[in-house]
């Protein structure tokens, strides 16, 4: 039996099985094309001989430090996107582009060699017997203490079982084309159904050129064509870091069934709009093209059918839960709490899983410690590996206590009492979960009435507020139920710090009964050391004043 599964060789599928392999767990990765990659795509024309990307492009250091450090740490040459010269805007069909002046790629940079460098580093950090490629996910069973997989490969089906499953595919890709037993929850079915696949019906072209004649002529290959016949939209410079390979590559205007319609004289149409825009040294390019939307194992009907909004960069949370007990993770860039569809996202999937997992593993080993540590130091990571599974239930109370709400008609502060009762009831199970522990507090120094411990107490709780207020916020923003509520729907900034002010105070509240409690321990230790009932032994502070 396998320890994990995981469904597809896009980046994030790629990232998380080079994290454990790096952590020696075992793995297989399963891929339905005959390639690694996912929608990570480069192809080499003959005139330059230098790989150009049919699909992601660009990462931004920025604001996206996931994938700049990982390509860092992967050691792959990157450049800067040329964005030097004139940008061309052609308004309509029958005159001449306009320039002017303007940064269009916001300091995006590429990977030398194409985004497919990236995929044959991950892979050639695989053994072999650890990629198989060609194997169509059908179906996926839990059958309690592990997850039985049925693959398609070629006319043939395959069974395989884990105790681990990860799915790093298009969460709506997913929900069309698998079958799961038990069927998944109808809100974790909805969620995957209403995440559009990004960039999953759109085309790309890329076209080599023996010279990078835009940029002799100063323009920076960026150009925008907005007219109603326009065949490709949006332009922008392919050449490799040198500038000497020369290309242009640029996404379709035209819908998928449009280019189906036209799918013969598309490469003349394509042809043809570039000499309009860059003059007749763009005709007669060699042409590189890419149709997602015809891509079975990236776009779904759904995704095919209705025509892409407006990048969101974040997901739903009922994608990011794990499900049945944690034997089944969701992945994929779609998932991700930001930069979702990016490459950034398909990084923050793959962290995500390799920490829920490693969660998974050490409870199953019923914790087990380095040897050598304390009573007390054992408590405490007992607690704080408890307090990292805390988020999905608290999250979980939330919509429970959302939904409610909504149903017996409530219609003020919604998100504000569900979140905070949620936060209340975790709090509370904390408080009683630290009483469950075995601390021996008899040596714990007690300064003004609090506990040398209430910092590591306190500490897993850091980031706690935070990802589920992110949750929270992403939640109400793709929940279809919210939408009659705008105050709810969009959280303004001034409802949030009212609902942090709450928080604040919960967060007291914990704090003094977490701390009240560890003296009790103390006391009771003292008073069984001494022979006295709780209560009776002696004290090595004032009762507690403060422990925020």
């Amino acid at each position: 039996m396998l320890d994990t599964a995981i469904i597809g060789g896009g980046l994030c599928g790629l990232a998380l099985a080079r994290s454990l392999k790096k952590a020696d767990r075992s793995l297989t990765l399963f891929e339905a094309r005959a390639r690694l990659g996912g929608r990570i795509l480069s192809a080499v024309p003959a005139t330059t001989g230098e790989a150009l990307d049919l699909g992601p492009t660009w990462f931004w250091p920025d604001t996206q430090p996931l994938i700049t450090a990982f390509v860092s740490e992967l050691g792959l040459s990157t450049f800067a996107q040329h964005d030097e010269g004139a940008v061309l805007h052609l308004t309509e069909a029958d005159k001449a582009p306009q320039g002017f002046a303007q940064q269009v790629h916001g300091g995006a940079r590429r990977i030398a060699g194409g985004m497919a460098r990236m995929v044959a580093t991950l892979a050639d950090g695989l053994d072999e017997d650890e990629i198989r490629l060609g194997h169509v996910l059908q179906k996926v069973e839990d059958k309690g203490d592990h997850v039985v997989l049925t693959f398609r490969v070629d006319d043939a089906f395959l069974t395989v079982e884990a105790r681990h499953v990860v799915i790093a595919l298009p969460p709506r890709l997913v929900a069309e084309t698998v079958r799961f037993s038990p069927d998944l929850d109808s809100a974790t079915r909805d969620a995957m159904g209403a995440a559009p696949t990004w960039m999953a019906a759109q085309a790309k072209v890329v076209m080599a050129f023996t010279a990078p004649f835009w940029r002799e002529a100063g323009q920076s290959g960026n150009a925008f064509v907005t007219h109603e016949q326009a065949v490709v939209g949006e332009i922008f410079d392919a050449c490799d870091a040198s500038g000497t390979k020369a290309a242009l590559g640029g996404f379709l205007s035209f819908p998928p069934d449009l280019r189906e319609a036209f799918v013969a004289g598309l490469p003349m149409l394509m042809d043809s709009q570039m000499a309009q825009v860059f003059g007749s040294a763009a005709e007669g390019a060699e042409q590189l093209y890419q149709d997602w939307a015809l891509e079975p194992f990236t776009c779904s009907a759904r995704d095919r059918a209705e025509p892409q909004g407006e990048h969101v960069a974040f997901s739903n949370p009922l994608l990011r839960r794990p499900l049945w007990d944690g034997r089944l993770y969701l992945g994929g860039s779609e998932t991700a709490t930001q930069g979702a569809g990016y490459l950034e996202g398909a990084l923050e999937a793959a962290r995500r899983i390799d920490r829920a997992l490693a969660r998974a593993r050490s409870e199953e080993d019923d914790m087990v410690l380095p040897e050598g540590l304390s009573i007390n130091a054992a408590s405490l990571a007992r607690f704080s590996a408890w307090v990292a599974t805390l988020n999905d239930a608290a999250f979980e109370a939330y919509r429970v206590r959302l939904n409610r709400a909504l149903a017996t008609q409530q219609r003020e502060q919604l998100t504000q009492r569900a979140m905070l009762g949620a936060i209340e009831d975790i709090y509370e199970r904390a408080v009683d979960m630290l009483d469950t522990l075995p601390f021996d507090l008899r040596d714990v120094p007690v300064e003004k009435g609090r506990s040398a411990l209430m910092s590591d107490v306190q500490l897993p709780f850091r980031d706690f507020i935070q990802t589920l207020l992110d949750d929270i916020v992403a939640f109400n923003r793709t929940s279809c139920a919210l939408s009659n509520f705008p105050g709810e729907h969009h959280l303004a900034k001034d409802y949030v710090q009212t609902i942090l002010r709450d928080v604040a105070a919960a967060w007291r509240d914990f704090c003094l009964a977490a701390n009240r409690r560890l003296l009790a321990k103390a006391e009771a230790g003292l008073a069984a050391v001494d022979g006295l009932p709780p209560g009776a032994g002696p004290r090595k502070g004032p009762i507690l004043t403060s422990a925020s």
